[in-house]
């Protein structure tokens, strides 16, 4: 081979190179990129894919809030109410294992103090909190509603969220939906450019939804202690970035 036209191969190939990283940059909804040309031909694509479930549990951060002149009085006080509320929510229909403490404090309270004085420890506050896990939706608004009633005025309900327990079955689907969407718009770029899909080179994902938020207005709720719980649906969503060879 000359000199000459092995030079105007080389020029052949840069500039299909060139006009494949071109085509491939534009005219997608989703971020979408190529190899650099000295590296060997391949497109990046990224993908989404949501599949909605019924949520099947509930998980609340349910507790109590005691005040008292001494330490030893308000800690039995604390004791004594997330001893009754544990009682409740277990008579409603949950596991004890179910029940975990969250959260347990001691604060002191300050009376205020006159000018040029110091603060004074009036009294003491404790809390108790813990994360209970209904998985009989069925009981759900009868155990928030015991368990606000057996704390009386020093129970707390700081937030209830949904969750579906085993939702393999949703993340499989929504891969499956997402890696599709990818792909689709792999081969687009593919047609675009002359060349054919090749072997998948990488692949990363992102997962979200998996937990609602807690939820304000059931938190609200509680003081009425008819507690309405509305699950809805859930939505998972996985985001996929997929990197093909281009033959």
């Amino acid at each position: 081979m000359t000199r000459q036209r092995w030079a105007l191969r080389a020029l052949g190939a840069a500039a299909v190179l060139t006009t494949l990283s071109a085509v491939a940059a534009c005219g997608s909804d989703s971020p979408a990129s190529t190899s650099s040309s000295d590296g060997p031909p391949a497109v990046s694509v990224s993908g989404v894919g949501e599949v909605e479930g019924a949520p099947d549990t509930l998980t609340a951060q349910i507790g109590v809030e005691t005040q008292a002149g001494d330490v030893t009085a308000a800690i039995e006080a604390s004791n004594a109410a997330i001893t009754t509320v544990t009682n409740a929510v277990v008579s409603a229909g949950v596991a004890r294992s179910d029940v975990q403490t969250q959260q347990v404090s001691i604060t002191p309270q300050y009376s205020g103090a006159l000018p040029g004085g110091t603060n004074t420890i009036s009294g003491y506050q404790a809390t108790n909190t813990l994360r209970v896990t209904v998985r009989d939706l069925s009981k759900a608004s009868t155990v928030l509603g015991d368990a606000v009633s057996a704390g009386g005025d020093a129970a707390r309900l700081s937030g209830v969220s949904f969750r579906v327990d085993d939702n393999s079955k949703l993340l499989s689907d929504a891969r499956s939906r997402a890696f599709a969407d990818a792909r689709k718009r792999a081969e687009e770029y593919a047609k675009l450019s002359g060349s054919d899909l090749g072997k998948v080179l990488s692949i990363s994902e992102n997962v979200s939804g998996q937990e609602q938020p807690p939820s304000s207005d059931a938190a609200r709720s509680a003081q009425s202690l008819a507690v309405p719980i509305e699950p809805g649906q859930q939505t998972v969503s996985v985001s996929v970035s997929v990197r093909w060879a281009l033959n």
